[in-house]
């Protein structure tokens, strides 16, 4: 039996994710904003599920569900890093998160980025283990004279940037990690799917919940030993030209650690 930690799964794909593998047999961490929410998709996941309970958009909150799941569980075998939000509503204006960062890179990238880095030694000493990122196909390099967006902002730009940020991120772990048995992966799990998120930013849906489920579980369950990869759906392919760049990764890391670092001080 695994232990297996989803971010995000109370709604959409993560919830879907969870019932699909509490049904496998596997011990699913459940993770919301709303303990209200998160008791209601334990419920309707089934099987074997605990709950964990943070608003990723405060990093102190992050840093909470970390050090709980490090104390509540002695294994993760995989990481779903699935949590997000949209691009939201066409021409609606900047959001900041409770630490003063751009909303979507706060909550799309930097929560997962951490969450990540404080899990890292247990998903080590369970391997092998895996970290799956749910990222996008919409994806815009990183202005790193302007990260933040302070000017020019767009929502889908925040969106875009946070994604590639993710697919950044997986490939810098995936690097780190080898050899020690954990695999990073990302992908893009289905176009438009039928999800409060779409709706919202005003899409008529175009993919099942189901069908970016199925995408993301491939990642979950199969693939042994295939790391550092972006996945479109379920095929193998190339992300945005920054993820490749070593000195843009290079950058994003140090922003990164230095962003937690002032929201943690």
């Amino acid at each position: 039996m695994r232990t297996i930690l989803i971010t995000g799964a109370t709604a959409g794909l993560g919830q879907e994710l969870a019932r699909r593998l509490a049904d496998a047999g596997d011990l699913v961490i459940v993770h919301g904003r709303d303990p209200g929410r998160v008791r209601k998709a334990r419920e309707r996941a089934g099987g074997r599920t605990e709950g964990v309970v943070a608003d990723l958009s405060e990093l102190r909150q992050v840093e909470r569900m970390a050090e709980e799941v490090l104390d509540r569980f002695d294994r993760l075998d995989v990481l779903v890093n699935n949590a997000g939000i949209g691009a939201g509503r066409p021409l609606s204006g900047r959001e900041e998160s409770a630490d003063g960062i751009e909303l979507r890179l706060a909550v799309n990238y930097l929560a997962g980025y951490h969450l990540t880095r404080r899990l890292t030694p247990l998903l080590v000493a369970s391997a092998p283990a895996r970290v799956v990122n749910v990222a996008s196909a919409g994806q815009q390099a990183i202005d790193f004279g302007d990260p933040v967006l302070a000017r020019g902002y767009s929502r889908m730009r925040g969106y875009a940037q946070s994604k590639l940020a993710q697919i950044m991120f997986t490939f810098d772990l995936a690097e780190e990690l080898s050899g020690q048995g954990v695999t990073v992966n990302a992908l893009h799990p289905a176009t438009f799917m039928n999800t409060s998120m779409v709706r919202e930013a005003l899409v008529p849906p175009i993919s099942s919940v189901g069908q970016g489920a199925t995408a993301t579980m491939r990642l979950i369950d199969e693939l042994d030993g295939v790391t550092g990869r972006y996945f479109d759906q379920q095929s193998e392919s190339r992300a945005a030209a920054q993820a490749y760049d070593l000195e843009a990764r290079k950058r994003l890391r140090h922003l990164s650690d230095e962003l937690v670092r002032r929201a943690l001080d």
